[in-house]
């Protein structure tokens, strides 16, 4: 860890681009850090944590409200897992909708939408017929519930050093929360550029009010959506829940830092107070890691957070290429096919679906970390499902 003008910044080498963006958000903010897993984001970089007394940002949040982690423990006998590893990846493909604008298979059903004690609910902006309420997502984000996305979003079975299976997911708040983002973006005058400064909004006006209420029940949104994905595989395994580990990664809390109410707005970066743990997914085939927070000096210093992921050595589209329209390469790409394949075989994975190669192992970024969190457990990948 460094201090860079003010801000404490983990991992190198560090991210020229990210380090420049948290420098904005220092200035604007006045508190900042930066996690081991950075990169460069809209506004905000991915891996950046930053916090006000009054002031909250969509930005920082991001289009993907919500976005978090949650694995469970099962009781699943590990050899019939790794025996039947592949029906069951079969299974979770037929049961669990992946994919961008997908809609649950299942209908699904859930008491947030009959909430209507949520005064998210009742969030509406502008007159008569040009009004838009927040209410009017209510169906497709119904009919969502329950879905993965795209992206880097994944279901993943591991086994961890004492032999017991575990599933993990990745996901977040689904067209129902990129819409909140984009809606309060909008109005916020937010421009469509990585390099512009990030939305601020006062917590004390009806416009921050209602973002926070908005998001708030987006992350409820998503904490469901993980929930029911992780009910359904371990269902599949015909097994029960021991113990889960559950966390939003892109959300902004209401916290006490140093006898201070703070907003504390994290984008890609996990809550580690003390005794607090969290799910860090690895790259597929690598470890992915159950820490816990500690309590020191260097704590303080992130703000109570640590990493998210491995990290990545390049963008998903960097290391996938581009073609055009008479399919010839006009940006090579640098993770082959072929080299997707080798990889998988290696590792002995059981994949479903499209996967990147472009990040680190997650073990090199809680290293980088480690002054901060301890790992409790360390988990191997047997099956992953990414689109």
């Amino acid at each position: 860890m460094e201090i860079i003008d003010n801000i404490p910044v983990w991992g190198a080498p560090v991210d020229e681009a990210a380090l420049k963006q948290i420098k904005t958000c220092y200035y604007i903010f006045g508190q900042a850090a930066m996690m081991a897993d950075h990169h460069k984001g809209y506004g905000v970089p991915i891996g950046g944590v930053i916090a006000h007394e009054n002031l909250v940002s969509p930005s920082g949040v991001g289009y993907d409200i919500g976005c978090g982690n949650k694995a469970v423990l099962t009781d699943a006998d590990r050899a019939d897992v790794r025996a039947n590893i592949a029906r069951i990846m079969d299974d979770i493909w037929t049961t669990i909708s992946f994919g961008l604008a997908r809609k649950n298979k299942e209908s699904v059903d859930h008491e947030l939408f009959d909430d209507n004690n949520d005064d998210a609910w009742q969030i509406t902006q502008g007159a008569n017929s040009a009004a838009w309420k927040l209410a009017s997502l209510r169906d497709m984000a119904r009919a969502q519930l329950g879905t993965v996305g795209s992206g880097n979003h994944y279901v993943d079975i591991f086994e961890d050093e004492q032999g017991r299976i575990w599933v993990g997911v990745h996901f977040g708040s689904r067209g129902f929360g990129h819409k909140i983002a984009t809606r309060f973006l909008n109005r916020a005058g937010a421009k469509d550029d990585m390099d512009s400064a990030p939305v601020a909004l006062d917590s004390r006006t009806q416009e921050g009010q209602d973002y926070i209420a908005a998001m708030k029940l987006a992350g409820r949104y998503a904490y469901a959506g993980r929930d029911w994905v992780c009910d359904r595989v371990v269902r599949i395994l015909g097994a029960r829940v021991l113990d889960s580990v559950h966390n939003h990664h892109n959300f902004a809390w209401r916290e006490n830092h140093n006898g201070k109410d703070l907003w504390v707005v994290r984008k890609g970066a996990t809550p580690a107070i003390a005794g607090q743990r969290g799910f860090v997914g690895g790259t597929m085939g690598e470890t992915t890691v159950i820490l816990e927070g500690i309590e020191n000096e260097r704590s303080s210093l992130s703000l109570y957070s640590t990493v998210h992921g491995a990290g990545r050595v390049m963008g998903r589209m960097e290391a996938k290429g581009k073609r055009n329209k008479t399919g010839e390469w006009t940006r090579p790409p640098k993770v082959t096919q072929e080299m997707m394949d080798s990889w998988v075989n290696d590792s002995r994975v059981e994949l479903r679906g499209a996967a990147s190669m472009s990040r680190h192992t997650v073990t090199s970024g809680c290293r980088k970390f480690s002054p901060s969190t301890r790992t409790r457990y360390t988990c191997f990948t047997l099956s992953s499902r990414w689109v």
